[in-house]
């Protein structure tokens, strides 16, 4: 059985999104992970239903291998970011291309198995390209992840210094992208920018400017994954 998950944080928690699925706690060598079955697809909250686990404390091995159980064989992932080029407006989303991960090492291998080539899934990245195209939602076109390690923001120095080879910053996508290749998931990614990274706007950045965008975000977010969600659902890339 080859299904379609929808992994998301930020971005949907506290949402009706996927209200009525049914409840699987799957249980795996790393741990056990609860799951959203919605049929079509399989809905993963990566801060949790119980409780929230800050992104620092997050296992993408263990909510990658709990997907690859329910029987997923790609990923849509959605991930609050911030901008870190101020033509990269609040309200944007955008498919990522290309990520930064320098202190986050995520795998699960200590061996050589580890050393692997990573990246998004190029003809899957397709796929929610078009998705999003013939449903008429915005969404643009590339960019670079700067994954941190969280859960604080960053400093004004620390948003100069990875503004020069990122367009967003986040504190997830890539350990799950490089994790998901491993158990052999595709993996694209949409991030939904919520803020302005600290600096970039007129103003230094508040927790209270955040969670308002992000709020704002969260409705459409959940609009655009009632448009695309069937057509990502019977797609094979």
């Amino acid at each position: 059985m080859e299904r379609l998950a929808v992994a998301a944080g930020n971005t949907l928690l506290g949402s009706p999104f996927a209200a009525n699925a049914k409840r699987t706690d799957v249980q795996t060598p790393l741990g056990t992970v609860p799951l959203l079955d919605a049929g079509d697809f399989v809905y993963l909250q990566r801060h949790g239903l119980d409780s929230y686990s800050a992104p620092h404390a997050i296992d993408p091995g263990a909510q990658m291998t709990a997907l690859r159980e329910a029987g997923c064989d790609r990923v849509l992932a959605i991930g609050s970011a911030g901008s870190l080029r101020p033509e990269i407006a609040v309200g944007e989303f955008v498919a990522v291309s290309d990520f930064i991960s320098l202190v986050k090492r995520a795998s699960l291998h200590d061996d050589a198995a580890g050393q692997r080539v990573p990246g998004f899934d190029l003809e899957w990245r397709a796929v929610l390209l078009d998705s999003f195209a013939a449903a008429g939602l915005p969404l643009r076109d590339g960019g670079v992840y700067w994954e941190s390690v969280g859960p604080r923001f960053e400093t004004p120095a620390e948003v100069r210094m990875i503004a020069r080879d990122a367009d967003l910053v986040g504190m997830t996508i890539a350990s799950e992208s490089v994790v998901a290749a491993e158990l052999g998931l595709r993996y694209a990614a949409v991030c939904s920018v919520d803020n302005l990274a600290n600096g970039i706007g007129p103003q230094p950045l508040s927790v209270e400017e955040y969670e308002a965008a992000k709020a704002a975000n969260r409705e459409r977010a959940q609009h655009a994954l009632v448009q695309v969600i069937p057509a990502l659902s019977g797609a094979q890339a």
